[in-house]
Order: structure tokens, then sequence, then C-alpha cells
């Protein structure tokens, strides 16, 4: 027996998307996380004169991690949580502005987040954005901050206790350089609040703290394959705000950490602050400035603190820009970091095109999606079989870059959700990617069709991501001829469930929306017949099989139809349940008596003969059953076109456990669908596909149709 769909659990759904459409989730009207609300929580500690506690983010070993961080980790043990009042004598939220100093890392292997947040402190708006303006350990102390993050096309607010991690009478994690100084620590625990713990944090992309601080959408540069003007990419992306991540790749897991000759630490996150240009000997050099989030270590090559370069620079450029200090932060010369460094994130905070030195503003869109087995987890194209299961996403290109030019460029961003919070679960990134198509012309300018498999099976794609990777995001600049296209993001293989935002930007204005059926019910004609028009050797066996009222019940029904598919032995099936034949009894019986009648029966059975068919003709591999693409073709056949989210709810609502649909479930699928669409048509009889119930047509309706 298959297990029902939470009707609570859609209505929810629903009403918060409603809540998103009416404004929720900006940075203004963040999402308040876990139901809380700062304002309230701190009034009401204040009105009571006792310090916050958070119970939903507690002081335990489960809020530090599972396996390195775990409860037995030597990492993790004599860690005491206290609030910095208890080891501090004159704690503060923030001294003399939020810098790139108050940034040092713990025990925590989480720099990527660190370098994102260094480079955060170069923007105040953006800062604030995040850090809110009014928190202090001064007046109105409560033992309760908040923080705000975007979080997969929404803003979330965060609220926190102050009860940190320390050992040996030290901040475990972050740290400022200060000592007295505690926003980055808080920062720190709110974005392990949102993700499940602080060892969900461990290891990551700069991208992905760059994208949770800004909303902005990130670019990756291989710098062995950088383009010619990178330089002035990068000088124009900070003259911006942009915010910017370099590292250096590993070679293999030993190389973690290792620090190469010149003090540059391998497999790890740093932040670009800064590019100059200076004279040196004559000649203008291109200068950049990286920070490490360790707080020391850094480089020794040319144009580090001490090196002899800065001796041949004028004393006034000099005493603006060298910096002897330990701090994490250098200055390199272009060439070098190009050498050295692997990788350039680069996050646009407004995607900003960088192509050219004129200011522009993309074109943005977002959608939410799924990826669900047995429903919309196609996998890439090398599963024809499912791939084309996948959610699809309509571009229509329609102003290309310049005059006399076809070509439009356009940004897409394919983004898996929450995945950090699985790790607990043994879970971790999965592998995603996209493909685009060109739209067929007998679909141009249409949005209600899904293609279908044949389309997929006959035609290449016209772009493609750059691969399919097991980062949160996988981000391609792209450029293509004005039309339509369709773009299929998929995890690599099929069956592999998450949740996904997509994000497309473009260079000039460009219309996109979810390509999806529109609901429709075609069915056939029903055929009425007289009771003197059906065969005598049918009136006979409904004779047999009705009894002395002549009227076939519920029980009645049920016994009938698991006599008759018993001696189907191609069809694998577990029996009608009383459930199922209620809904058949409902779907015929027009005279409301609660049993069908000769004619009423008759037109049941043509009914179930011709499923029978239709489930014959789509199970395709004779299994007896139907998988997940079978039963869409089929449903199709049957003359029901659906969303791919009323689909995922028929997987989940009539599949087993193997993801299958056997007979009897088949049967009942396409009675329950036929019974609504029927009871919608009958109600809306100006057939403007709109009805209005109140409570008490609403309940009769779900509790009998």
């Amino acid at each position: 027996m298959v297990e029902p769909v939470c009707a609570t659990g859609m209505a929810a759904k629903l009403r918060s998307q409603w809540d998103r459409d009416d404004g929720l989730g900006q940075n203004h009207n963040a999402v308040k996380f876990l139901g809380q609300d700062f304002e309230s929580l701190r009034a009401q500690c204040q009105r009571s004169g006792r310090l916050f506690e958070d119970s939903l983010y507690p002081c335990a070993a489960s809020s530090l991690g599972f396996n390195e961080l775990g409860p037995r980790s030597s990492k993790t043990s004599g860690v005491r949580w206290m609030r910095p009042t208890e080891f501090c004598k004159r704690p503060e939220f923030i001294v003399d502005g939020a810098t790139r100093t108050d940034i040092c890392q713990g025990a925590l292997g989480d720099c990527w987040l660190l370098a994102a947040i260094a480079s955060l402190t170069l923007n105040d708006n953006l800062l604030h954005r995040v850090v809110p303006h009014g928190q202090s350990f001064g007046q109105g102390y409560a033992g309760i901050f908040h923080f705000q993050f975007w979080q997969f096309g929404e803003w979330v607010e965060v609220v926190i206790d102050d009860r940190l991690p320390v050992k040996d009478g030290k901040l475990l994690f972050v740290h400022s350089a200060e000592g007295t100084e505690f926003w980055s620590a808080l920062l720190e625990k709110a974005y392990a609040k949102l993700n499940g713990c602080y060892e969900a944090l461990s290891g990551g992309s700069t991208s992905e703290g760059f994208e949770d601080f800004t909303g902005g959408v990130t670019e990756m540069f291989e710098l062995r394959k950088a383009p010619p003007d990178l330089y002035s990419i990068i000088s124009r992306a900070i003259e911006r705000g942009s915010l910017l991540g370099c590292s250096i790749d590993i070679a293999n897991t030993s190389d973690m950490e290792a620090v190469t000759f010149k003090k540059l630490v391998k497999g790890h996150a740093y932040s670009v602050t800064g590019v100059e240009e200076v004279v040196y000997r004559g000649n203008l050099t291109k200068l950049v400035r990286i920070r490490n989030p360790w707080g020391e270590v850094e480089w020794t090559g040319a144009w580090s603190d001490n090196s002899r370069e800065w001796d041949s620079v004028d004393r006034s450029i000099k005493g603006r820009l060298q910096n002897r200090s330990e701090d994490g932060e250098f200055w390199m010369s272009f060439s070098d970091f190009l050498r050295e460094f692997t990788r350039l994130e680069l996050c646009n905070l407004t995607a900003d095109a960088l192509q050219n030195s004129q200011l522009k503003k993309w074109s943005s869109s977002l959608y939410q999606g799924e990826w669900r087995r047995g429903s919309t987890a196609g996998g890439c194209r090398n599963y024809p079989a499912t791939f084309w299961l996948n959610p699809q996403f309509k571009l229509v290109l329609q102003h290309p870059d310049a005059p006399g030019q076809s070509d439009c460029s356009f940004l897409v961003g394919l983004m898996q959700k929450d995945r950090r919070k699985k790790r607990r679960e043994g879970k971790d990134m999965e592998t995603i990617g996209f493909a685009l198509y060109e739209v067929p012309k007998e679909f141009v300018g249409r949005s209600g069709v899904h293609l279908k498999r044949e389309f997929f099976l006959t035609h290449a794609s016209s772009a493609r991501s750059e691969l399919f990777i097991n980062l949160r995001e996988v981000s391609s600049r792209l450029r293509l001829p004005a039309g339509e296209y369709v773009i299929v993001p998929s995890t690599f293989e099929p069956h592999k469930e998450a949740d996904f935002c997509l994000r497309v930007f473009s260079e000039k204005p460009a219309d996109s929306e979810e390509l999806d059926d529109d609901v429709v019910a075609d069915l056939p004609a029903e055929t009425n017949l007289d009771e003197s028009q059906i065969d005598s050797g049918f009136k006979s066996l409904f004779r047999q099989l009705a009894g002395a009222d002549m009227e076939i019940s519920i029980t009645e029904l049920q016994t009938i139809l698991n006599r008759i598919i018993s001696k189907h032995k191609d069809l694998k099936t577990d029996g009608f349940t009383k459930e199922a034949c209620r809904s058949m009894i409902n779907l015929m019986d027009t005279d409301g008596s609660g049993k069908l009648g000769l004619t009423e029966f008759h037109v049941l059975w043509e009914k179930i003969k011709r499923y029978l068919t239709i489930f014959r003709e789509f199970d395709l591999d004779k299994s007896g059953t139907m998988s997940s693409y079978e039963m869409r073709m089929a449903l199709d056949s049957a003359g029901f076109k659906l969303t791919n989210n009323l689909f995922q709810l028929i997987i989940l609502r009539y599949t087993e456990a193997d993801m299958t649909v056997d007979f009897d479930n088949f049967v009942t699928c396409l009675v329950r669908l036929e019974t609504m669409y029927k009871t919608f048509q009958t109600l809306d009889t100006d057939k403007d596909k709109v009805i209005t119930l109140n409570f008490f047509q609403w309940i009769t309706l779900t509790m009998f149709a």
C-alpha cells in the first residue's frame, strides 16, 4: 500500500509561495529562520532581565559537529560555551569599524568563508545587510544577536545567543586580531546554525560565502587560461564593490595546506582586496593585494611586505601601500599572481557586465525547482530514457549585444540547495550541470509545453555548462544567437534527489519562464448505453455479480476486480483496495446511491479495459509495472497533460517502494484524476477555469469527491 501525500504539507507549500510573491524574503523583510523573531525575543529578555539562551541551537556537542568535531573528537575535548562577557573584560561588537584583520581562522577549515567575510568588510553597505546596525555589548545588551544571509533566492534572518565555543580560554573558531571584538565570531556562529553545525562549514568555495552575503552571482576564472583583460576586469570589479577570492589547486590530499617555497598555502582560500599600478624603474607595474584569513603566513616573493622592490617606488605611494605587519595581507605582481594561483572567483554584486568599461545592469530572473526520484530526477543527456523528465526553463533572447551582431550574452547559474545540512546524514553535494537546446519551430512562442523524449533523441544541445561538478553552484557565461532556448538543469546521474535554484542573467532584457505542460484533460467521449443496448452476456455476468439488489457495492466491486485481475498473469498488483473502489464508484455513481447499476458498471468496465490497453502499451520493458517515465507517457496517452509538480505528487502517492506503479495504482490514479477533472467541470459553470467555494462546499468536495 502506498503512502498518501500530506495535504497540509502541500497547503503550507502553497501558502509559503504566496508569502514570497508578496515580498517576504527581501532584505528588508527577511524570512525568520526557525520562526525566531529578533525584536520580540530581545524585548522578552529585557523584560525578564535574563540573557537569551537559544534552545533551537543549544550549547551542545551536536552544534559543534558530527565527525572531526564530534563528541569524541580531541578537537572538542574541553570545549566550554561562554559569553564574551565571561572571558573578556570589555567585549565590543565592532571596534573602529569592521576590517579585514577582524577575521582570523581558528580550528575549523572554513577559510573559504573567512575569505568571503574579509572581502565583505571592504564595503560598508554590503556588510550591514549581513550584520545589521544597532548591536552591541553596551546599552540594551541581552545576550542576543542577529544576522542576515541570502539563501537560494531569499534573505533569511538568523538569531543566536552569544555563547561561543572556547578552549583553553580562547575562542575555538574565528577570532579577531583585536581580541576584544566579536562580530566575526558571532557571524560565524549564525552561519553555522543556518547550516546545522560548525563542522558543516568545513571545506568549500569562497564563491559560496560571497553569494550568501550578497545574493550576487559568481564567475570562475582559471588563471592558466585567463582572458587578456583580466586585470581590468578585477580592477573594475573592485571599484564596484564586487567580492573576489583566489586559491591554489592541490594535486592530492597530502598537498592540502602545504606551504610553497614563497609562503603561499595550497588548497587555501584567499581574498583579493585591492589592485594598484605603480611606476617601478620607469615602467608601469600591475600589483594585486591578497589577504590570507589565517592573519599570518604571507608571500615572501617580489612586492611582499619587506621586499626590495618598494625601495624603487615613489615615497608617498610606498607609504600608502606598503604594510610591514604580519597581518596576512600582502602585495604581489599581477604576473606572479597569474603564475602562482590557479583560480579566481569573482562575485558580481549587481551582475554587472564586465566585458567593457561601460557600467551595465544585467536582466535577471530566478526559478526554484527540484529533482525527485521517479518524477523529475532524470539525470544528464547520457540517460535518454529519463533526461526529458528534468525540469525545463525557456529563455527568449531578443536583443543582440551590439548592432549588426546576432549573438546575445547571458550567464546561467545552477545552485543546489541545503546540501551542507545533509552532511550529518552522510550526504554531500550532488554532481550537477545544465544543457541548452533551441526550441523547435512548432513550439516557438508557446509556454505550455514540456519537451518529450523524442525531441532530445534527435536534437543536439546548443550550449551547456563547462562541466558537471559537485559544487554548490555551476555557472557559465554563454553567447548564443537571438532566439528561444530551453535550459535543462540536471544531476549527472538519474534518481538523485535535490532542490535547486536556477538563475539567468542577460546583458540585454530577456524573457524567461518555466516550461511545463498546461494541465489538460482530453478524455474520449463516453458511450452511455441504454440497458437494452448492453450485450446479454454482460447482463448475465452483472446479475451474478450484483446479487439480489442488482447494484454493485464497494465490497462487491473490490471482489470482482481482484478476481479478474488475478487472471492476468502479466500484471503485477497487490489488489484493489476499498479506497480505490470507493473512488471508482464516486466517479461513476450518477444517481447518488453509493452503488453501481448496470449501465454505470458497464461504463466503468469499458474504462478499465481502455486503461489496461494503455498500461500494456507503455509498459515498455514488459515488467508488469510502470516506471516513472513510462507512467508519464501513459498519462499523456490517457489524455492527461500534467505539470512537473502534479506529476511529482502522483509519483509520491501512487508508486511502490521501488518507485514503480502497479496496475491497481495506475487505474486508481486515472480514476482520481478523471473524478477531480469532471467535478471541476461541473462546478465551473461559466467555463472561466475558476471556481469559488465556501468552507462547507470545500469540505464536502474533499471528503466525498
